[in-house]
């Protein structure tokens, strides 16, 4: 019974203890972030999922990377088909940044490797976001089809 008294008054105390009022101004300049950043060296794809200075933040990100070779042959250590895939959902008060890049994996006779397309969205405010991102190497025009739904 001592034991249980004794808890509950430290309890009490530790909660009735004041912090100094420095620590409150530090906790104040905090500032908040949650950055995740995705790449498939298979696949010469990479994306960003940025945000910073938020009030609220709900998000569900789903990732999917993938890097096989179709040969079938355990020696061959060609890249095959590779694929990034990203599906973003979130709801934000804050800033946003999201950003993905899809580049050649072989290089030019200078070492660079070519850029096929990047793209990059920077939010500010109150905003949701419904993305999904496909990155796929080795595939063609025409080769991947989407079935897309009328707006009603």
């Amino acid at each position: 019974m001592k034991l249980i008294l004794f808890s509950i008054f430290l309890l009490f105390s530790l909660a009735a203890a004041q912090m100094p009022a420095s620590f409150y101004q530090a906790m104040e300049s905090v500032k908040t972030e949650d950055t995740l950043c995705v790449k498939n060296y298979d696949a010469g794809a990479s994306v960003t999922e940025s945000y910073k200075d938020f009030e609220h933040l709900e998000k569900e990100t789903e990732v999917v990377s993938r890097s096989y070779n179709t040969s079938n042959n355990g020696r061959d250590y060609t890249r095959g088909n590779a694929s990034l895939e990203v599906n973003l959902n979130s709801n934000v008060i804050g800033k946003a940044h999201i950003a993905w890049q899809s580049k050649d994996m072989m290089a030019d006779f200078n070492g660079r490797h070519a850029v096929y397309s990047r793209a990059t969205e920077d939010l500010t405010g109150v905003f949701n976001i419904d993305k999904f991102i496909q990155l796929w190497s080795n595939s063609t025009l025409g080769s991947i089809s989407l079935n897309w739904l009328p707006c009603s």
